[in-house]
């Protein structure tokens, strides 16, 4: 997949196709059927499919002080729109400029101009331009006057009605439902981060942890989460699934209550040196909240009892590859 972030120098092969825009945060299942709608019209097109998006997401512009919402950061959303087949990423930086172009000079200029759109493709809600005026009438309207299709991807939704999207997403895992999360989304969500150098409590109880710099993502409810963890095991982004739990929270028996927040993982029956490597952590199962103990026996003791329900959850959880899926 082509990656382009300079829309004044965009390679032949990743113009003149079919062009699916959208924040695709997340990249769910619905996210996935507006990409694979553009996939289906590049093949019958005999042209590129490519992907629009943006980096940072407009929310975080908007709102700086709203900072942990990301379900997928632009490295996994990259990851994971690479692994739906298509041709070409144009990931365009949102800044105070980029914010300023109306809606129509959006269309005009990067999607039928620099990006030479031959047929667009987005979802029901999406919106663009200064101000948000940009929609998918809009949209219509000047793919008309240009001769260029647009397709406009209905809401899906679960067997049960429920809409596949971001805000339900998020809310499942404030509320730690990731088996929930995981329907929505297609597969696991994941935390994505490098192991930083902690002070290795874990180690003196018998229960080594990475400790992984939680970043930016939404905050899952706090507590303790069978998981899969995905270890680098080469130079082309190749990792191998390891089983473990992970304790996402403030650690209260041993921060008080002004603690930012810690991402530790105990990795099954592994030995190696993890520090500096990037982590991918998959929420299997949630197994309890968060709470604070009287000493170190009493944390081993759950830290034990911890792990053979997380082994149990584990079992009968999907295998490593469809933990990450674009792994």
């Amino acid at each position: 997949m082509l990656i382009v972030q300079d829309i004044q120098n965009v390679p032949a092969a990743a113009r003149g196709g079919a062009l699916a825009i959208g924040n695709f945060d997340g990249v769910h299942l619905g996210h996935q059927s507006v990409i694979g709608e553009a996939r289906l019209l590049a093949r019958a097109m005999d042209a590129p499919s490519a992907v629009l998006t943006f980096d940072p997401h407009p929310r975080r512009f908007f709102r700086p002080d709203d900072r942990l919402f990301e379900l997928t950061p632009a490295a996994a959303k990259q990851r994971q729109i690479a692994a739906l087949g298509v041709d070409a990423l144009f990931l365009l930086r949102f800044d105070a400029n980029f914010a300023a172009i109306p809606a129509e000079e959006f269309v005009a200029r990067i999607v039928l101009g620099a990006l030479g759109a031959r047929h667009i493709v987005v979802g029901y809600d999406f919106v663009f331009g200064k101000g948000r005026a940009g929609d998918a009438d809009l949209l219509r309207r000047m793919g008309a006057e240009a001769g260029v299709g647009v397709t406009v991807v209905d809401a899906v939704r679960s067997g049960g009605g429920e809409i596949y999207s971001s805000t339900t997403i998020r809310g499942a895992l404030r509320e730690g439902r990731v088996r929930d999360a995981a329907r929505l989304l297609g597969r696991m969500w994941e935390i994505e981060g490098e192991v930083l150098h902690g002070d290795e409590r874990g180690r003196r109880i018998g229960f080594p942890t990475a400790n992984v710099d939680p970043g930016q993502y939404v905050q899952p409810a706090f507590g303790v989460y069978a998981v899969r963890v995905g270890i680098p095991a080469g130079k082309g982004g190749e990792v191998e699934w390891h089983p473990g739990v992970v304790n996402i929270g403030r650690r209260p028996t041993f921060k008080d209550g002004d603690a930012g927040i810690a991402v530790e993982a105990h990795v099954f029956d592994y030995a190696g040196d993890l520090y500096g490597r990037m982590l991918r952590i998959a929420l299997v199962d949630f197994i309890r909240p968060e709470r604070k103990f009287d000493g170190l026996d009493a944390i081993r003791a759950q830290i034990s009892e911890d792990c053979v329900t997380a082994r149990a959850m584990l079992d009968g959880a999907p295998p490593a590859a469809a933990a990450g899926k674009a792994g």
